[in-house]
């Protein structure tokens, strides 16, 4: 009888990981998708195209865009410096990294709230210069920021601390300077990982609640969130207004992360580790 490589019972692990996979995942979202069909096209494109609603899409996407941008670059800065420097204290600075994943969001919301309120430590002096924070979608921004950096920080580290460091010094012996090195041998092989956190950091930032709405204000058509809005909708007992709404996000969700992991997959192949 000729072996396989799979280990004995791939059929029992198989089969519980489907089940579970279909249990958590698949369901909700079957169950979700029919809710919001219940409608009808017609109430169904009304509720999307609704000012607020529309107003809602716009602050959620582009505020966690933005946070994953910025999170592209101060991830992969924090990463190298945490990965190429022997810094004191490193392992404090590298355990702090990961304060966002265990602080329950909450927490998060309510704390800078109080740093970047007009009357918080950080804020009064940011609103002398006229530049307010709290309040306002700069303070979403923020909020998605502090939340979404240990995705790419923990994305980029292992990859960082896995290149080659011969590529690097034949580079130099041939006599590339650090910053061409940099470009065209280091960089390449990190920008899959670095748009793999940036994909993580976005996602994370689009279905944010507990951390956005204590700081946001929450103004319609200003600082208004979709997940505020379903929840919203929820408080009015309007179950069918909400699905609706979930079911838009999770399409759009998924057609901007299909398109992430597609320009990640070119990358791969065009910068092959």
């Amino acid at each position: 009888m000729k072996r396989t490589v799979h280990p004995d019972g791939v059929s029992l692990t198989l089969g519980i990981t489907l089940f579970y996979l279909g249990l958590v995942v698949l369901l909700p979202l079957s169950l979700t998708i029919l809710k919001s069909l219940q409608p009808g096209p017609e109430l169904f494109w009304q509720i999307f195209t609704s000012p607020r609603v529309l107003a809602a899409f716009q602050v959620s996407f582009f505020s966690a865009l933005t946070a994953a941008m910025i999170n592209g670059v101060l991830g992969f800065l924090t990463a190298w410096v945490l990965v190429r420097y022997p810094l004191p204290g490193k392992k404090i600075l590298d355990a702090l990294v990961d304060l966002p994943f265990a602080l329950p969001t909450a927490v998060a919301g309510i704390t800078l709230a109080a740093l970047y309120s007009p009357t918080g430590w950080i804020g009064s002096l940011l609103a002398r210069i006229g530049i307010p924070v709290a309040y306002t979608p700069s303070g979403i921004v923020l909020a998605l920021t502090f939340i979404g950096l240990p995705f790419v920080v923990r994305t980029v580290q292992p990859v960082l601390q896995a290149v080659d460091g011969g590529l690097e010094e034949a580079a130099a012996s041939l006599g590339a300077g650090r910053w061409q090195t940099f470009w065209r041998v280091t960089l390449p092989t990190l920008i899959p990982a670095v748009l793999t956190g940036f994909t993580m950091a976005f996602a994370r930032g689009l279905g944010e609640y507990g951390s956005v709405i204590f700081i946001a204000g929450n103004r319609p058509f200003v600082s208004e969130i979709v997940p505020l809005l379903i929840i919203t909708h929820l408080e009015q007992y309007d179950v069918i207004g909400a699905t609706a709404l979930a079911m838009i996000m999770l399409a759009v969700s998924f057609l901007l992360l299909l398109l992430i992991n597609l320009m990640q997959a070119w990358m791969s192949r065009r910068y092959p580790v």
